[in-house]
């Protein structure tokens, strides 16, 4: 948080009114998972540009997540199930898609510790995705991934790729926003 202090002007968080009226007024109403995220990913689109957007929900048999690390069987020796659950780009990262992921340093940050992920540059994609190919393909450079929590445990990610090399801070600010506002969405569905 100390960070968030010492950020300047040019790092805030401005939204135009039609962002806001497109986040407070057409969001709400949304018929169903898929009509909410396509306002969502309208709305990051508007702000950030070419990109993609994917929902993964853990679909591990027995989640390990709820063991303390270090433990027998806890998170840091399992492997984690998702499963995607919504895609702005069904072509490349079809719907019900399924990886499997060790427990890496980043699947404890995100998944076990429930802390947003922030890659920046293809190097660094590459060391956490198996799939780096096929993002770098994409023209995708970046990424932020948002644990969604239920009952403080990562049951979900809010998975936003950029075509830019790196985040600026009001950019990740605005992942985070439009993940807490996807979350009930994807909360209820899954």
């Amino acid at each position: 948080m100390a960070a968030l202090a010492e950020a300047s002007v040019a790092d805030e968080l401005c939204l135009p009114a039609a962002v806001c009226e497109l986040l407070c007024g057409t969001l709400p109403r949304a018929s169903s998972l898929d009509a909410a995220l396509r306002v969502i990913e309208h709305v990051r689109q508007l702000q950030l540009g070419d990109g993609l957007l994917t929902i993964n929900v853990d679909a591990t048999p027995e989640t390990a997540f709820d063991m303390p690390p270090g433990s027998a069987g806890s998170a840091s020796d399992e492997v984690v199930e998702l499963q995607r659950l919504w895609s702005s780009n069904p072509a490349a990262y079809p719907l019900g898609g399924r990886k499997r992921k060790p427990m890496t340093p980043w699947a404890r940050q995100l998944l076990h510790r429930a802390e947003v992920f922030i890659g920046e540059g293809d190097a660094r994609l590459a060391e956490v995705f198996d799939d780096h190919a096929r993002i770098a393909s994409l023209g995708l450079h970046a990424v932020i991934n948002v644990p969604l929590l239920a009952g403080g445990r990562c049951v979900a990610t809010f998975n936003v790729l950029g075509s830019r090399a790196a985040w600026q801070l009001h950019e990740i600010l605005l992942v985070r926003l439009l993940a807490v506002l996807a979350a009930p969405w994807v909360l209820a569905a899954r």
